[in-house]
């Protein structure tokens, strides 16, 4: 299933994406609202429900698209999780991490998958791109074994981790850097677990204007994604709606003294999960 936020006539509502169409899916669990964070707290409940529900349907193209969670209690990220970027962050003068590396993105960040992406007053000239896979967890968990951490995923989705390099590098802990606003396009939807048969064998694809940057299977991660949640979970309980985003591979703009102008178009592809594009404004 394809869970989704979208907005129509004015009004934002859960959907289903359902070939070409989004069906209104908020009769089944009318005390969510527009909040997939609630939804997901009940879905193994109103699971049957939402996938009996066939109308109201509206065509993608009439309907605006939201990020599909947009209040999450966190959003974690993970830093250097593949080889080449790890290789190419060294070659830069960045040693590589001996453990998982992992920083806040505050929520304040997230914007829809195909909303414009604030180049910002405060940092205009070294803001990066970074494709990632998104895991948003289903279950409240913790001391989570490497072994069951599948079971307490509720889906994915595509992520453009934007990066202000000269303030991620400020601190040790990189989240100003990470959360300026509109620095964390996600969607196009939640795409359930079991639709996906391995999140590890998924192919991702980053372009600019066209031109392609970043192409990396997510099997390239050098600390899964059970892993991740599994270490995660060590320090602190995790919930429905929480997001994790799941390292980026080689080809980031610092990497070759290329960062983002007003203007510039980024698209993020990863097989299965679907597409998200966001154009580069100059905040007002």
């Amino acid at each position: 299933m394809k869970l989704a936020r979208f907005t129509f006539d004015g009004r934002t509502r859960l959907g289903k994406v359902v070939d070409d169409h989004v069906v209104d899916i908020g009769a089944a669990v009318p005390e969510a609202g527009d909040s997939m964070r609630l939804l997901l707290d009940r879905f193994d409940e109103v699971r049957g429900a939402i996938e009996a529900i066939a109308s109201p349907a509206f065509p993608l193209a009439d309907v605006t698209l939201e990020a599909p969670v947009h209040d999450p209690r966190k959003y974690l990220a993970i830093g250097m999780n593949y080889q080449k970027h790890v290789e190419e962050a060294e070659a830069a003068g960045h040693g590589a991490p001996k453990t998982q590396i992992w920083f806040n993105k505050q929520v304040t960040c997230i914007t829809g998958p195909y909303a414009d992406v604030d180049i910002p007053k405060a940092a205009p000239d070294m803001v990066d791109y970074e494709a990632e896979m998104g895991v948003v967890i289903g279950k409240r968990c913790r001391h989570v074994r490497v072994e069951n951490a599948r079971s307490v995923i509720a889906g994915y989705f595509v992520v453009n981790d934007v990066t202000a390099r000269d303030w991620q590098f400020r601190s040790p802990t990189f989240t100003l850097g990470k959360s300026f606003d509109t620095h964390g396009p996600i969607g196009p939807w939640i795409t359930t677990d079991d639709e996906i048969a391995d999140p590890h064998g998924l192919m991702m694809v980053l372009e600019l204007n066209g031109e392609e940057r970043q192409r990396s299977s997510t099997n390239d991660m050098i600390y899964n994604i059970y892993d991740q949640i599994a270490y995660l979970s060590q320090v602190m309980t995790l919930e429905p709606g929480d997001l994790i985003a799941t390292g980026t591979p080689s080809g980031v703009g610092i990497a070759g003294n290329r960062f983002m102008k007003a203007g510039d178009v980024v698209r993020v592809s990863i097989d299965g999960l679907g597409t998200i594009e966001n154009r580069f404004v100059d905040e007002r």
